[in-house]
């Protein structure tokens, strides 16, 4: 078993004013898009220009802030929301949904394509790779707060969280999430981004691969306490909200290459 490294989920206090490793996680994501889209938009097979991309990070962040806090709220916990509509504005109690933000970022990410006259898919392709390592960090923070943490388990890196009420040896389902969803899945979208690919694969690549690796990881994190198992007695709700994309990830892939034949 490993010891839990307790972190201040405090990064620093100045008087009463306190930043939160959430909020820098938010900043040092968005930071990343920006600087890694301006890079990307330098090569000229990518139709985005260089100045585009404060408009482009802007957009997309209150796309996902907003879109996140809605998913958390409408997915996890409609209950309460129907019983205190306000509940929805008490962001200080936290709550964000990866699947409402991700719609919000792609609703954003519309609006903007038609103010520069991009086509959305192109743009698409464009930003799949600038959001993983955001996704990445965030998960970091989640360990930190101890939140969403894994299953229990007999595994040697198993760890007991400071705030898990039981106390159990657990899986540090944070981090598998932040490895697999965020540095492997930048990895392999950033390589495989250098060179010219079918309309539509990249954002394929993105869907199916981070659907696949939070379907698997979905087996080792503690399912939400108000929630529990949701369907055929081993579905989270989590599972289902990402098999739709795997499915949409892996028609894209296919019809991208379908189209490029029939083209060819």
């Amino acid at each position: 078993m490993l010891v839990y490294p307790e972190i201040d989920p405090v990064a620093l206090r100045i008087g009463e004013l306190e930043f939160h490793w959430y909020g820098i996680a938010y900043f040092v994501g968005f930071a990343l898009a920006y600087f890694i889209g301006r890079y990307r938009a330098r090569q000229p097979i990518y139709p985005v220009e260089e100045g585009h991309m404060e408009d482009l990070v802007f957009y997309v962040a209150i796309g996902l802030v907003v879109g996140a806090r809605l998913g958390y709220v409408f997915f996890y916990n409609i209950d309460k929301f129907l019983a205190d509509p306000m509940w929805l504005f008490a962001m200080s109690e936290g709550g964000m949904s990866f699947h409402g933000g991700f719609l919000g970022g792609f609703l954003a990410m519309y609006i903007y394509s038609k103010r520069i006259n991009i086509h959305i898919f192109k743009l698409m392709d464009f930003s799949a790779p600038l959001v993983p390592l955001g996704i990445g960090c965030v998960r970091l923070t989640n360990f930190i707060g101890q939140d969403l943490w894994g299953r229990e388990t007999t595994m040697p890196w198993g760890m007991v969280f400071p705030a898990d009420p039981q106390q159990l040896v657990r899986h540090p389902s944070q981090l598998y999430e932040a490895v697999l969803e965020g540095f492997l899945l930048f990895i392999i979208l950033f390589i495989y981004s250098k060179k010219p690919r079918p309309t539509l694969l990249l954002s394929g690549l993105f869907l199916a691969l981070y659907g696949i690796f939070r379907f698997t990881v979905e087996f080792f994190r503690q399912p939400d306490a108000h929630i529990g198992i949701d369907a055929f007695g081993w579905m989270t709700r989590g599972q289902i909200l990402t098999a739709p994309m795997i499915v949409v990830g892996l028609a894209l892939i296919m019809w991208a290459y379908k189209r490029q034949d029939h083209r060819e």
